[in-house]
């Protein structure tokens, strides 16, 4: 074998050795976007003043207050699973009894600190486990991504109300402020 391969060999294969070696990789990114997201959204709904927490951009959509209603229900209905638990509550629970800025932003936090015990327990090799859903079963890393991606998909809506009021998303304040 040449020289010049040999050293290419010993050099990808020694990258590897240092990401395998890492504990639980996928777990780790995972819990990191989830995180990422979480405070965002905590932080966006906080900003948002409570005189506009009725604001819908559109009338066929969500308000504001509506969709930090549903992704605090979410993260009982989706995280429940992942936990090997099953939420007590409806469904629409929050969306359909809470409506003021600071009941809100009270769930949300709860809500988000539930599902934090699913991220928190999760391993690589406990995300490949089959969990309970509603529709049989799904691996606890489907959950929690399905989770996850949710979650950013409503933070996208929300970004697009907080402009629309003349306000910063937390996720593009370091930007504004350069």
């Amino acid at each position: 074998m040449n020289r010049s391969l040999l050293i290419a060999l010993t050099i990808a294969i020694g990258g590897c050795g240092a990401l395998w070696a890492q504990s639980n990789p996928l777990s780790t990114d995972v819990k990191r976007d989830y995180q990422s997201v979480r405070d965002y959204f905590i932080r966006a709904a906080e900003k948002m003043p409570e005189a506009d927490y009725g604001f819908k951009p559109s009338p066929d959509v969500r308000s504001f207050g509506q969709q930090v209603a549903h992704v605090a229900d979410d993260q009982y209905n989706l995280c429940a699973p992942a936990k090997g638990e099953t939420r007590k509550a409806a469904y629409t629970e929050i969306e359909d009894t809470l409506s003021k800025k600071a009941e809100l932003i009270a769930a949300l936090k709860g809500a988000f600190a539930y599902c934090d015990g699913a991220y928190d327990a999760l391993t690589d090799a406990s995300g490949a486990e089959i969990v309970k859903t509603m529709k049989g079963g799904r691996a606890r890393f489907g959950m929690l991504n399905w989770n996850l991606w949710h979650t950013w998909e409503h933070y996208g809506n929300v970004v697009v109300y907080l402009r629309m009021k003349g306000l910063v998303p937390p996720s593009s304040e370091r930007m504004q402020a350069k």
